[in-house]
């Protein structure tokens, strides 16, 4: 059977980004952030890779660990949502997973586990997200809370940095300013980094880095590829010419006729839509690339089919495989003609599409 879509993830791209977050944070330990099926790359995976190379895996949720842990995982793992209920609890201490704790609701539930329940935890500090996170003002409380919990291990303290993406704002600074004064005095290891302040605010690699986006090779910057930051793109994503038509000047190509043809020219309809997860809001003008010559998007996606200008592709026919991200074409790139980010494209794949898993080499 050919498949319609094939995403290709080169494993050994994801170590080659590993060992770029080892280079600019070498004194700080690795939790390899996994959660939304590592970024769309497939979570067992990309775990069954680095398992061994980082210190810890993140996920969002019970669900995503669990799947982990059915896969043969063993690494430590942190929920970075903590739990939500007491059943929730009794099963992330069966399957030994580390929590985070973010609101007082949560430590309540914790308290309530048997007095010898080996309970692991981070408690999360709000130093200026305002989204998840306990006050400031709290944590000396949250500290004594704890300390009477004999049988608990304290991982640390964590926090959530909302603009380590802009350079140019102070945001950043002032986060992990607010976030160790309010520490100030009290023991245990601080994790503040994620991917977008390993590569630009080394002030906040602390103890722990929690790299996400950068080791899939795409930028969390603005205005970066993952090439220009060193980094080697782990996807690829490739359909196929499924038709090739001769269009007459003036002809109208796709769902509410809003490309029309500026002259006799040959466009080929190619098999993946937004049910693939290509988004709708990617627009004409949009690079593709066929036999190796980039080329555009021509009209609106549709549900499983895109359509593309062959004129710079004289020789294209049926069967031509079709790149619309990877080497040579960055996501950041598509992302940015779509109006979003590279996350939304990478964890908006959908089951339609066949994964295959290389080891290119670095």
């Amino acid at each position: 059977m050919i498949p319609r879509a094939t995403a290709t993830v080169d494993l050994t791209a994801i170590e080659h980004n590993l060992h770029q977050v080892r280079r600019l944070a070498p004194g700080s330990k690795l939790m390899a952030v996994i959660k939304a099926d590592a970024y769309g790359h497939g979570a067992v995976p990309v775990a069954r890779a680095l398992q061994g190379r980082v210190d810890a895996f993140a996920v969002a949720c019970l669900e995503e660990a669990l799947v982990l842990r059915e896969a043969g995982i063993r690494a430590p793992l942190v929920l970075l949502e903590g739990i939500l209920s007491q059943d929730e609890a009794a099963q992330a201490l069966r399957h030994d997973l580390q929590l985070v704790v973010h609101e007082d609701w949560q430590l309540k539930i914790l308290e309530a586990l048997p007095a010898d329940a080996r309970v692991s935890l981070w408690i999360k500090l709000d130093s200026g997200m305002h989204r998840l996170g306990f006050p400031p003002g709290d944590i000396w409380d949250v500290w004594r809370r704890i300390q009477v919990q004999r049988g608990w291990r304290f991982q640390g303290w964590m926090t959530h940095l909302a603009c380590a993406d802009e350079p140019d704002k102070d945001t950043t600074h002032r986060q992990a300013v607010d976030f160790n004064k309010a520490l100030q005095g009290l023991p245990g290891l601080r994790s503040l980094a994620n991917s977008a302040a390993v590569i630009h605010w080394p002030e906040t690699h602390a103890d722990w880095v929690r790299p996400g986006l950068m080791l899939y090779g795409a930028s969390p910057l603005p205005g970066k590829t993952g090439t220009d930051l060193g980094l080697r793109p782990a996807m690829t994503l490739e359909s196929r010419l499924m038709a090739v038509r001769a269009c007459a000047q003036g002809d109208a190509i796709g769902y509410g006729a809003t490309y029309r043809c500026p002259e006799a020219m040959r466009v080929g309809i190619v098999s993946i839509g937004y049910a693939d997860g290509f988004h709708r809001s990617v627009p004409t003008g949009t690079p593709v690339i066929v036999q190796g010559q980039r080329t555009s998007l021509v009209g609106r996606v549709s549900m499983d089919l895109i359509a593309v200008d062959l004129r710079p592709v004289p020789q294209a026919r049926v069967g031509d495989p079709v790149l619309l991200w990877g080497d040579g074409l960055p996501i950041e790139d598509i992302a940015a003609r779509a109006g979003t980010v590279p996350y939304e494209l990478l964890c908006g794949l959908t089951r339609r599409v066949k994964f295959v898993y290389t080891n290119r080499g670095i």
